[in-house]
């Protein structure tokens, strides 16, 4: 049993990541570092031109250099599915999937045109740097803003975007307010760029068997890809993803080096790596470029009384990629009459896709600064103008949250800040040469649940191992399994192992939407519930029974022993209990779902996590320098599985949120339709520098109707708002109100 000296692990402690070992020494391997025998390496040549047709590719040269096996190219690739149906991800948007190699068509600056298999990576590389292709050339366009003379909402059935609820006479209302902002807000694109470029190692088994190690945040959604597009047995594919170098949503859908990989595999039947270079990772998914028109009408004290949001994102020609964008405010806020709007603009790029909090990242963050502006437009206090607007409902749907603790948050995170020591008028206070400012935003994010499974095996010999399909991308999933199943049948950590990655593994859905610990928690917990009952039926099978007629309810499991409630002194060990019942192991899968009952909840109540961000600047006045020496994150997320994990994560979406607020911009020539920072010289990303203090709260939330654990997740919340509160801080320290992030040294040069 649990003792003082050997105290029980299980939810709600601070355990070190299970898998923190073998990241840091080097046994977690990722996709690109397996080598099985006979290997070919394969090296991707990038089209040149942003739309038209290949009229020639020139190999001669690439096929004469030693150790070149093959150029393949939509001349001579295997065959593969016709239809878009088959090239459909589990998480794609609607529209015809971009399909690598398929024809002569360009769709994108970048696109794969080629690729050399040579017996070694250099061979390959150089191989591919003397392939000539030429070119068809046809006008295009990346230029966003000429893209919104195109905006359009698609079809019903060309779009999974669901509108916002309007409310009231938003218009109208607008009109007649005796306080009025009215303005223009813009996110540049981003790039995911994870520690950990795409990759795809590809094992021949023979007989079209293979194994496919690759870099995904879905196993079982790039095994389905795979057999639609090639027409392989469900059986005769293996993909495995056990540790993923970063996602943030970029390994949602499986990436073109996956397709590549398997097509040359098969071509050649022999095992194939082709992984992409930090250049080439900037030629398919990011996070798109946005342009939100707000417009707030207050009455004179402050309340809200009109909200209008409107919005335009970009999307690639070929499918339809929307998020939903201008639904946050009209959540969040207590307004009589809120409407919004939202479409996409088409340009001839790669599909854009989700990034970490898609939507609400956008849509929240740069309505919060809108929402700064009419707080200094009626004169009070950024937070006390957020609590004078605040909604303890779902103020778009009508609907109770299942929990909303944001006024706790607000609470706690003034505190921590000190925001009662903030002066309100801008340039008002200093440090030194430095001009300070504090500001304050809100974020907010889905609590999704979706249906999974897992499987818990207990040995004999104590050690229990639950397993599931899904993905640690880095979020920890791998620690939250490990102590959801001791906090159900009482073991130690050390003797339980957790396996993911694996698409033999029972169902998952893909890792993002910070649905995962919720998720397969709820699936190991319910498995582990399991092999306790069969543990007691086994107990029953002991010589006098000495847990009499105990049920599941009077029982609990305390360090490998079943434990009478009712007299602790009474137990039966795990082991004891199986070899009375002749049992060597104990095996049960379990799935975790919604149900019906679930589903009428989640109709009738809105499930949120929400947070209030609170930002301190410095800002030199002469040189435009703006320095982020202080955040306080305090977040409502439900219950908290591991205090330190989700620390962890909160810390990591607030260095997201100050990439976003002045570092990370992709930027486009649109003469040749490329980006063209696309390598970390010019792709700025906040390093140790640009991180300073960042304190996490996490406030009391119970929530016994969110999810079966009451477990919200963690993962993009902490993003959301964060470049919001950034943005007012900045305001506050120079009176200088920027509406286009990131906010960069010239947007503050007089």
């Amino acid at each position: 049993m649990a003792t003082a000296a050997n105290p029980r692990v299980g939810i709600g402690t601070p355990l070190s990541r299970v898998d923190g070992v073998a990241k840091v020494t080097g046994q977690a391997k990722y996709a690109a570092e397996q080598k099985p025998a006979d290997m070919l390496y394969g090296f991707i040549v990038s089209g040149g031109i942003a739309r038209g047709r290949i009229t020639e590719i020139d190999e001669a040269a690439a096929r004469a250099v030693p150790g070149v096996v093959e150029v393949m190219t939509h001349r001579n690739r295997p065959s593969e599915a016709w239809f878009d149906r088959s090239h459909r991800d589990q998480v794609a948007p609607p529209g015809s999937p971009f399909r690598p190699l398929y024809d002569d068509v360009i769709h994108f600056s970048g696109q794969p045109v080629a690729v050399v298999l040579a017996e070694t990576f250099e061979a390959a590389r150089h191989a591919a740097a003397l392939i000539e292709v030429r070119y068809a050339e046809e006008p295009h366009n990346t230029d966003f803003d000429r893209s919104l003379a195109e905006k359009f909402m698609p079809a019903k059935k060309r779009s999974t975007y669901h509108p916002p609820k309007n409310r009231g006479d938003a218009e109208k209302a607008f009109a007649a307010a005796p306080l009025k902002v009215e303005a223009e807000y813009r996110l540049a694109t981003e790039h995911h760029n994870p520690m950990e470029m795409h990759a795809t190692t590809v094992e021949w088994e023979g007989d079209g068997k293979i194994t496919v190690h690759d870099k995904t945040q879905g196993s079982q959604n790039v095994q389905a890809y795979l057999s639609a597009v090639f027409g392989l047995s469900a059986k005769d594919v293996r993909v495995l993803n056990p540790y993923v170098g970063g996602g943030f949503g970029s390994g949602l859908r499986p990436q073109y080096n996956v397709h590549l990989a398997v097509q040359a595999a098969l071509m050649l039947k022999r095992s194939v790596r082709v992984g992409l270079t930090r250049q080439q990772m900037f030629t398919h998914v990011h996070r798109p470029e946005a342009v939100q028109h707000v417009k707030l009408g207050a009455e004179a004290d402050g309340r809200l009384s009109a909200i209008v949001n409107t919005a335009t994102t970009a999307t690639s020609r070929y499918e339809n990629y929307m998020e939903d964008v201008v639904i946050w405010g009209l959540i969040n806020y207590d307004c009589p009459n809120a409407a919004g709007d939202y479409m996409i603009a088409p340009a001839d790029t790669a599909t854009p896709g989700d990034m970490r909090a898609p939507g609400a990242a956008t849509g929240m963050t740069l309505f919060e600064i809108a929402i700064d502006e009419m707080a200094v437009k009626a004169g009070v206090d950024p937070l006390a103008f957020r609590l004078l607007n605040y909604s303890a409902k779902d103020a778009m749907n009508d609907t109770e949250f299942t929990s909303k603790a944001l006024r706790e948050a607000y609470a706690a995170g003034a505190e921590a800040f000190g925001w009662q020591k903030r002066r309100p008028e801008p340039r008002s206070m200093r440090d030194g040469r430095e001009l300070v400012g504090w500001g304050v935003a809100t974020g907010m994010w889905d609590a999704m649940f979706s249906k999974t499974s897992a499987r818990a095996t207990l040995s004999a010999n104590g050690h229990l191992e639950v397993a599931s399909a899904g993905s640690d991308i880095g979020t920890g999933t791998y620690t939250v399994m490990t102590q959801v199943a001791a906090d159900t049948l009482g073991l130690p950590p050390e003797q339980i192992t957790a396996r993911l990655g694996d698409s033999d593994l029972p169902a998952s859905p893909v890792e993002g939407g910070s649905w995962m610990a919720a998720s397969v928690g709820a699936a190991v917990q319910l498995a582990c519930r399991s092999v306790g009952e069969a543990l007691l039926k086994a107990a029953a099978k002991l010589e006098g029974r000495p847990l009499g007629k105990a049920g599941i309810e009077d029982v609990s499991f305390e360090g490998g022993r079943i434990v009478l409630k009712a007299d602790p002194g009474v137990s039966v060990g795990f082991g004891e209990a199986m070899r009375a019942a002749n049992l060597d192991r104990i095996e049960v899968e379990e799935t975790a779902s919604a149900g019906i009952s679930g589903m009428i909840s989640q109709m009738r109540k809105s499930r949120n996590t929400h947070s209030a961000v609170f930002a301190e600047v410095k800002v030199d006045e002469e040189l435009g320098v703006v320095r982020v020496t202080r955040i306080v994150n305090a977040v409502a997320a439900g219950r908290i599985i591991n205090p330190k994990t989700a620390r962890s994560q909160i810390l990591g979406g607030v260095v997201m949120g100050i990439g976003m607020a002045l570092h990370e911009e992709t930027f486009m020539d649109a003469k040749l339709g490329r980006f063209m920072n696309h390598n970390f010289a010019e792709y700025h990303v906040p390093v140790n520098a640009d991180v300073d203090a960042i304190e996490v709260i996490f406030v009391d939330e119970p929530d016994p109707e969110v999810t079966p654990l009451g477990v919200k997740g963690l993962g993009e919340i902490g993003i959301v708002g964060t470049a919001a509160a950034i943005a007012n801080a900045i305001w506050h320290a120079t009176g200088k109100r920027v509406r286009s992030l990131p906010i960069t040294i010239d947007a503050l040069l007089d």
